[in-house]
């Protein structure tokens, strides 16, 4: 047993030691409880006390819904008239082009161009009457005007840069054609932009 110990009182008492048995090992303490709970209590707390910094790194709905794909439908758009829609912040030109402007546009010869690019290139096959260009001058950002200039195209009216009817640099400090946009046709009438 144990070794003999001498109170206060006087009288002799056997200390008895705790033995751990397998069984005892098995089964969790308080002690164990405690620990787990506390640390899933600092880890519920830690995760709460992260999220709001992490949810504001997510954009906003109107953000999302600037980059988000659009359609538009082209069936009201008469044959010679353009439209202005909004994709991404940017200003998109649609051009119901004209049997004359595409026959001129197609007559050009390429090669004269600042910045070759064939009209098939800047559109669609099946689908050549309609001109899908981004309205941001290449110079310096301006705005053009639609169905001005010597080419009845494009007009800049910060530079005097001027473009066709195709969207492609003729005359002025532009360096470059105007950009075409991602794009396809959803039916005849609707197309999808982004």
């Amino acid at each position: 047993m144990g070794a003999p110990w001498s109170g206060s009182t006087g009288r002799t008492e056997e200390r008895v030691g705790i033995v751990t048995t397998a069984s005892s090992a098995d089964h969790p303490t308080r002690r164990d409880f405690l620990f787990v709970a506390t640390g899933a209590f600092a880890a519920v707390g830690g995760a709460a006390a992260l999220w709001p910094f992490i949810s504001q790194m997510n954009p906003d709905a109107s953000t999302i819904a600037a980059g988000a794909p659009i359609e538009v439908d082209l069936s009201p758009i008469a044959e010679g008239q353009d439209i202005k829609v909004f994709w991404r912040g940017k200003p998109i030109y649609i051009s119901h082009r004209t049997k004359k402007q595409i026959d001129e546009a197609r007559a050009v010869n390429v090669a004269s161009l600042p910045d070759p690019q064939a009209d098939d290139a800047r559109v669609k096959s099946g689908h050549e009457q309609w001109l899908v260009v981004i309205g941001i001058c290449t110079h310096l950002g301006c705005i053009p005007i639609a169905h001005e200039g010597s080419y009845d195209g494009f007009f800049c009216p910060c530079h005097g840069s001027v473009y066709d009817t195709s969207g492609r640099i003729r005359q002025g400090p532009a360096p470059s054609n105007l950009a075409v946009p991602p794009y396809t046709f959803v039916s005849d009438t609707k197309i999808q932009i982004g």
